[in-house]
């Protein structure tokens, strides 16, 4: 989903409302759980062969360049909503 896909679909919702993110917990009962987002920030993602989705790139996946200091990173910048 685009960000500009999700604020017109957010722009239809009550604006008072609270907002959750939902996910499987990984318990016997395959619950589905469902946390408030308190955060949006901008991150990194890249596709993990492990976990067969996209993950957070760590601390050590960044690199600088040389000449402009600028990061280097490993993955795709996405907005990650937590």
């Amino acid at each position: 989903m685009k960000v500009a896909e999700l604020i017109e679909l957010l722009q239809m919702e009550n604006p008072d409302a609270e907002v959750h993110f939902s996910y499987n917990y990984g318990d016997h009962w395959r619950t589905q759980v469902a946390p408030t987002v308190d955060s949006v920030d901008v991150g990194y993602v890249k596709y993990s062969d492990y976990h067969r989705m996209h993950k957070i790139v760590d601390d050590e996946d960044f690199d600088c360049d040389e000449e402009t200091g600028e990061p280097i990173v490993e993955g795709q910048e996405v907005v990650v909503l937590g």
